[in-house]
């Protein structure tokens, strides 16, 4: 069986449950941010040989990002997807809290940057952010789980931490904002 379908050359592409919509609906536009998040996230996992809790983690977060993006591509509420564990942003901010407790308290504003793996990991949080913004608008219009969005705001607290941890665990030194 092929991979192409050339169901959607003319800009077209069908929802989970079969309703037609074009490419560039916001609804559309939301699981392919997620979409984006979760390719980032195996870009970080491949380039992080050193610091196997972050791994782990996110491993996690793929897997929740494949339900989150279920989610979203459900053209109504009675398409059945699985379940996202409610625990999940309770299990996230105990990660972070544990994180935390390696890292300097932040003062100031720091610059993204540092290590490779920081960096990657400061340009997935920003995808992150996207992604959060394009699930806000599509709920602006449509009935979107507050879980999901609230999973997503905590990632994007994570990766920022998850950040911080990879200057830290290789000695680089945050640079900080100054105006």
């Amino acid at each position: 069986m092929p991979i192409y379908t050339k169901f959607g050359d003319k800009g077209n592409t069908a929802l989970l449950g079969g309703k037609v919509v074009q490419k560039d609906d916001v609804q559309v536009a939301a699981y392919g941010e997620v979409d984006e998040l979760n390719a980032m996230l195996g870009i970080v996992i491949s380039f992080n040989s050193d610091i196997k809790e972050i791994n782990e983690e996110l491993k996690k977060v793929q897997k929740d990002l494949f339900i989150i993006g279920a989610k979203l591509a459900a053209s109504n509420s009675e398409v059945k997807t699985p379940a996202l564990k409610l625990t999940r942003v309770e299990e996230m901010e105990k990660t972070i809290d544990k994180m935390e407790e390696q890292l300097i308290p932040l003062r100031n504003f720091i610059l993204p940057g540092g290590t490779k793996l920081a960096a990657l990991l400061h340009h997935t949080r920003t995808v992150c952010r996207r992604a959060e913004r394009a699930i806000v608008a599509f709920s602006n219009k449509n009935k979107v789980n507050l879980e999901v969005i609230k999973y997503i705001n905590r990632l994007s607290d994570m990766l920022f931490v998850m950040a911080r941890l990879a200057n830290r665990k290789k000695r680089v030194e945050e640079t900080i904002w100054k105006s």
